[in-house]
């Protein structure tokens, strides 16, 4: 009898051997990817630099000091915490090992925890492993623009401002909301909003085009199926581009208006709001949650160079692309992903090819599977 009943629990009894070697790969590989000894090298002079009693007699370079300094601290010691946690992990398993099942098996769950904590930071080291710009550590300028479909699109627009705020909570984003354009009879026309964190453009900008959703709509009477149209656009966000682009006043149109307070949780009503027309490119950017009109201006003259300078970037890197020839972009049109909830549920990325039938839960923010899938992708079919 108890021979049959030790037999199932040592069937069961989980083998973390294999689990904990791989991990221990990842974090070097983790290691090397991030240079930790070049990290801990600047560290240490960048400790000197914030040591320097004249520092902040220029505060744009005190600024740029104590950022790298946090980024840097702050990889440093992430590294370090995934070392000790799975140090710690290694010990445990290899001493209950020694003392038998009973002790493997009270100490699977503490094994297991910590495998799992790990694999999630790994998970998102390796994740910057497949950036590939120079300002993919910025915070991201986005926006949302409701495309054909009427008030469906409308709505669509909107929920696509929800999922990229709740996306941005779930990553520990901040989200700066500074211009929301209601829709006639329900959602938005568009939105303008900062995402304030580490590598937020870089995530973002996967998500950078046309998004189609198919649904029975909730605007038709007949409650028949429904294609709209949003997009999404990312630019890095540079809180100081006037070194990069220079902007002539004569060549603004600057127009003062009432913001509308059909915009709901989204808007602050005012008569502050400020739009600025860029008139040699046609930008136009909108700021109006700021507390005053001047307030309003210099963040919206803020985004303005930051889109200016990123179309600079474009046009530079379209230059060198003409020169080895053209590139066929794998999609449907412009269109990048497809998120069904009738007759079917599924969302499917047309670059990438992944999908999921969680629309749900990608409608609530869960976006890194999307996001990896497509960074991936794009490593490979630039590699190729």
């Amino acid at each position: 009898m108890g021979k049959g009943t030790e037999e199932p629990r040592g069937a069961a009894r989980p083998d973390f051997d294999d689990e904990l070697v791989r991990a221990r790969e990842r974090l070097e590989a983790a290691k090397a990817y991030l240079r930790v000894d070049d990290l801990s090298a600047r560290v240490a002079e960048l400790e000197a630099d914030l040591a320097q009693p004249d520092l902040w007699s220029d505060p744009e370079r005190a600024r740029k000091v104590n950022t790298e300094y946090g980024r840097a601290k702050s990889d440093i010691d992430l590294l370090a915490g995934l070392e000790q946690r799975l140090s710690d992990a290694e010990v445990l398993w290899s001493l209950a090992g020694e003392e038998g099942e009973e002790a493997e098996a009270e100490s699977a769950g503490e094994v297991g925890e910590a495998l799992g904590v790990l694999s999630r930071a790994l998970d998102d080291i390796e994740l910057r492993s497949l950036f590939a710009g120079e300002h993919d550590e910025r915070d991201a300028i986005c926006e949302i623009h409701a495309g054909a479909g009427g008030t469906d699109a409308q709505d669509w627009a909107e929920m696509m401002l929800r999922m990229y705020e709740r996306w941005a909570e779930r990553r520990g984003f901040e989200v700066e909301l500074d211009e929301v354009s209601p829709g006639q009879e329900a959602g938005i026309l568009s939105a303008t909003f900062i995402v304030k964190g580490r590598h937020a453009y870089g995530l973002l900008a996967a998500e950078r085009g046309v998004h189609r959703l198919v649904r029975m709509s909730p605007f038709d009477a007949q409650h028949r199926r429904q294609t709209s149209f949003a997009s999404m656009e990312a630019t890095p966000f540079i809180e100081d581009a006037s070194g990069e682009v220079d902007i002539d006043e004569k060549d603004l149109r600057i127009d003062t208006y009432r913001s509308s307070g059909a915009g709901g949780q989204h808007v602050n009503v005012t008569d502050s709001a400020i739009r600025i027309t860029h008139l040699p490119t046609g930008i136009v950017v909108s700021c109006q949650n700021e507390r005053s009109q001047h307030q309003n201006k210099a963040k919206a003259m803020q985004i303005l160079a930051a889109k200016l300078a990123e179309r600079q970037r474009a046009e530079r890197q379209a230059e060198l692309e003409a020169l080895t020839g053209p590139q066929t972009e794998v999609a449907w049109g412009n269109q990048i992903r497809s998120y069904v909830l009738a007759p079917y549920q599924l969302v499917k990325d047309l670059r990438s090819g992944y999908e999921t039938g969680n629309v749900e839960a990608v409608l609530d923010g869960d976006l890194d599977d999307l996001i990896a899938a497509y960074l991936r992708y794009r490593r490979e079919h630039e590699a190729g």
